[in-house]
């Protein structure tokens, strides 16, 4: 007997549908404020502005309407600080990476432009990795003399309170910060496919889940390394680097770096949270940060 709903005969691969979006935000300096200059955002992708008291920087929340990421996803952000603007940017929830197909892996790519005179802090909330992701992560950075920049990326490998265990995945971070035109900071991050074997190892996070880097080039960066040294204690490390430019005139600036590891998430919060709050007083943190 032949059927009349014949059973589709079984494919070699299957096709996922997948996420991919895209958003691109800059900012002008106007009558003392900083405002939208020009706004663009397409797929998944969404930046909300929310209202901020006057004289404060301009707040940015940047929106995963898929609720995460997993194999095969893209996620383009672009950024850029007018002369003498300013602006915080933020996640409204943690980025989670889920588990992916095959070999497939999640990208996600940041490019942020500082004009003279700038102010640029970037400061997501945590990125979740479950069991099994793959995600490549690039952030690029062009300053101009004169300009403040503010990161703060942390990863969390599980969540402790959820008892998720991340045994194998892949996540690659890397980061190029170019300040006029002449590199500044380049780190390149790897852990995987053995994820729990790897972050077991002293030299990577001696059993820890999650982990931050908290980078800070301005002109006054050296000013906040002895109290960041005292908030992060035996949590992690900090160290400064003169980073002016060769050549009479040259202004002066710096990078301050941070590396922070914790037990779990909870514990990383503790630390990080006033180390944003001390490095960025104007900004402070964003509302959609819970704590």
């Amino acid at each position: 007997m032949t059927s009349l709903f014949p059973l589709p005969k079984p494919q070699s691969s299957v096709v996922m549908q997948r996420t991919q979006g895209g958003g691109r935000l800059s900012v002008k300096l106007s009558n003392g404020q900083s405002r939208i200059d020009r706004l663009f955002q397409e797929g998944s992708a969404r930046i909300r502005v929310p209202r901020v008291p006057a004289g404060f920087p301009l707040e940015a929340v940047l929106i995963n309407t898929a609720g995460g990421l997993t194999g095969g996803d893209r996620m383009d952000w672009e950024f850029e600080a007018g002369e003498g603007a300013s602006m915080v940017l933020a996640t409204q929830a943690c980025e989670k990476t889920y588990k992916a197909h095959g070999a497939s892996e999640a990208r996600v790519s940041v490019r942020l432009r500082l004009n003279p005179s700038s102010s640029l802090a970037w400061i997501p909330q945590e990125t979740i990795l479950f069991d099994r992701a793959r995600l490549t992560r690039s952030i690029e950075v062009d300053m101009a003399a004169g300009s403040r920049l503010l990161m703060a990326e942390a990863v969390v490998f599980g969540r402790l309170a959820m008892k998720e265990a991340v045994t194998e995945g892949m996540f690659r971070d890397r980061w190029r910060i170019r300040l006029d035109g002449r590199l500044l900071h380049a780190e390149d991050m790897r852990v995987g496919p053995a994820m729990a074997d790897g972050l077991a190892r002293r030299a990577v996070a001696s059993g820890g889940l999650a982990m931050a880097t908290v980078l800070m080039v301005a002109p006054d960066a050296e000013a906040g390394l002895n109290a960041a040294r005292t908030l992060i204690g035996q949590s992690g490390g900090v160290s400064f680097v003169s980073a002016r430019r060769p050549g009479a005139g040259a202004p002066e600036t710096g990078k301050l770096l941070a590396r922070i590891v914790a037990s779990d998430s909870y514990e990383l919060r503790k630390v990080l949270v006033p180390l944003i709050r001390l490095l960025n007083p104007l900004g402070g943190l964003p509302k959609v940060w819970s704590i």
